[in-house]
């Protein structure tokens, strides 16, 4: 890994002439970790600040996507709108979680696995928990707003009156999981698994089931109004008869 990053320097170097920099002309970078920020330094030529930040000479975002992709990382401008996705490791999150923290906004938990976990009430909005497994957790009553869910194992979870609005839950594994009363108002469910999942009065609309699997799924009070159903398999499900209503 050391050789790769650089000869991945050597080169952005030669390609850019960067050899020095005034700190006037420089552009604050963050990162989502102090050593990807001291690896990517190293790989712009620019100067670490010791902590998650690069200052760089010039904000060349081919380069940067480059660097970062390279060892794994996040990055974002300083003071920038949208946040910056912060490490976190699945016994961290639950340590925190039994010392009383709730709130892991913007968390990165990709591929994390929290099997079998005890959520409930958690805020994870924003969050990137791509697959990730998260089957069989208690996740009631949480706040999963605008997270990333995609490709992620949440069978058999506890997901009642959770908030799953604008979620990413493309391709993710929802079977027989207990999703009675969630807002997954404009959510992302192509492609899911929902087989034999409890939806009672869940609030659907506007939300993408495009070649959903809902299979034997209980829609029974569910809102599904507006909701994208092109290729779904409804076949076996159980619908109210103003599930799908103006």
């Amino acid at each position: 890994m050391k050789d790769l990053i650089e000869i991945f320097s050597l080169a952005l170097n030669q390609f850019t002439g960067i050899k020095s920099w005034s700190r006037r002309t420089s552009n604050v970078i963050l990162f989502d970790s102090s050593q990807a920020a001291s690896e990517i330094a190293f790989m712009l030529g620019g100067e670490w600040d010791r902590c998650n930040g690069v200052l760089v000479p010039n904000a060349d975002e081919v380069a940067i996507n480059t660097a970062a992709k390279l060892v794994g990382a996040s990055w974002c401008y300083t003071g920038a709108d949208a946040a910056l996705l912060i490490r976190l490791m699945a016994d961290e999150l639950l340590r925190r979680y039994a010392a009383g923290q709730r709130n892991f906004t913007n968390a990165n938990l990709r591929c994390s696995n929290l099997k079998q976990c005890l959520l409930s009430e958690v805020n994870l909005s924003w969050a990137n928990l791509s697959q990730a497994n998260l089957s069989g957790s208690n996740l009631s009553r949480s706040d999963l707003t605008a997270a990333n869910f995609g490709e992620a194992n949440l069978s058999k979870a506890n997901l009642s009156q959770a908030s799953l609005a604008r979620t990413n839950l493309t391709k993710a594994n929802l079977s027989l999981a207990d999703l009675r009363g969630v807002d997954l108002t404009k959510a992302d469910l192509r492609e899911a698994d929902l087989r034999e999942a409890d939806l009672r009065g869940a609030n659907l609309l506007l939300a993408d089931l495009r070649e959903a699997d809902l299979d034997r799924a209980n829609l029974s009070g569910a809102n599904l109004k507006d909701a994208k159903l092109t290729e779904a398999d409804l076949e076996r499900a159980i619908l109210s008869d103003d599930s799908i209503s103006d």
